[in-house]
């Protein structure tokens, strides 16, 4: 008997120490806690929500506890009691913003009698998600300008003397990393290019200032691609980047008057197609990119004749690279095949062939450019 005694004695010490380790875990926690019973009144508090609010919640209706003259518009007590599920919500008490969970507190027979909130200062992450929010809409607006200043720096599609232009330009991103221009030389000399910058994206479109900048400024002092590429991988070096910094580029200069075409090839690894009437080829040439690899680099010119109605086209590897649902690419066979096609427009055809095969979005800047010698 006595045995007994003492087993239930130390039954009921276990209990205590398990109430009071409750009791502990809710006072340590800096998050609020009360419990609603079903009339609507408070009838426990945390020591944290008893300081914060100097003990006037205790024994209060739930929403006099904030000085409210009626239950909020969307009570998650009164949806927890109702059904017994969960609900959330966030709610400014204050000057601060609280996330506030109820869930239900239940007898022994399953009968919900009470409901504990626990309330959540989220009043710091708010201000930091609404500080975010800003910076991206400024970002944002930043980067809108910024397209719309890169889409015109780009030729206009037409005529530059004797030779016609057209293109499509479409970046992966909001700014490109390519680049590429047709300008006049003198009245004999039309130049053109087609570059492409490692990566996308800010700093991708920056590299293509740096490009177009150079070239507009040199252009004018060589006949000579090869001489020209020297110049500019010369004024890359002066920028003092990393090796992860490069870029590609095709330049050319057609003599309207001979109907020769000089051409360098700085890497660009996406072969111009030209077209003849009697058959297709390529525009083949060797060189370097644009790179802080090399401190020297020496591009050399090679040369093709040209017919009237000859044309040329130009891209970037963000075509070649396109993949389909398997992880497939696009290919330079697949872009050789509807070249070889002899479509009206080809720039439209080869978007539609494309366009056709992939299955996600673009990974990378996409650019044709075709040019055709009248």
């Amino acid at each position: 008997m006595l045995g007994h005694i003492e087993s239930m004695l130390k039954g009921d010490s276990i209990i205590n120490n398990y109430d009071r380790l409750a009791s502990d875990i809710l006072d340590g926690m800096v998050d609020w806690v009360r419990v609603i019973d079903n009339k609507g009144y408070t009838i426990y508090t945390n020591k944290s929500m008893e300081r914060d609010l100097q003990g006037r919640a205790l024994g209060a209706k739930c929403y006099r506890v904030f000085e409210k003259d009626s239950r909020c518009r969307r009570c998650i007590t009164e949806t927890t009691m109702s059904t017994g599920e969960i609900a959330e919500k966030e709610e400014i008490i204050g000057e601060k913003i609280f996330s506030i969970k109820s869930s239900p507190v239940r007898d022994d027979e399953g009968n919900i009698y009470a409901v504990v909130e626990v309330f959540r200062d989220v009043t710091k992450e708010r201000k930091l998600e609404k500080e975010i929010m800003k910076r991206n809409e400024k970002m944002s607006k930043d980067l809108a300008f910024a397209r719309k200043i890169q889409k015109k720096i780009l030729p206009k599609q037409g005529k530059y003397g004797r030779v016609e232009m057209e293109y499509l330009y479409r970046p992966c991103e909001m700014l490109s990393g390519d680049m590429f221009d047709i300008f006049k030389i003198d009245e004999s000399h039309i130049g053109f290019y087609v570059s492409d910058v490692v990566g996308h994206g800010v700093t991708a479109s920056i590299m293509t200032m740096f490009v177009k900048q150079t070239m507009a400024s040199i252009v004018s002092e060589y006949i000579s691609p090869g001489e020209a590429m020297t110049n500019l991988h010369k004024n890359f070096l002066d920028l003092n980047l990393d090796v992860e910094s490069y870029f590609t580029i095709f330049y050319g200069i057609i003599n309207t008057e001979d109907r020769v075409l000089k051409f360098v090839n700085g890497g660009h690894n996406s072969v111009p197609f030209h077209i003849k009437s009697e058959d297709i080829g390529h525009l083949e040439g060797t060189g370097y990119p644009i790179t802080s690899l090399f401190d020297n680099i020496v591009y050399t010119d090679s040369q093709v004749k040209l017919s009237s109605g000859d044309e040329l086209i130009l891209y970037t590897d963000g075509i070649t690279e396109a993949k389909n649902r398997e992880g497939e690419e696009y290919g330079f066979e697949r872009l050789a095949d509807i070249v070889g096609e002899r479509h009206e427009n080809p720039i439209k055809a080869i978007k539609n062939s494309v366009d056709d095969f992939i299955f996600y979005e673009l990974e990378d800047d996409f650019t044709i450019l075709r040019l055709k010698l009248l």
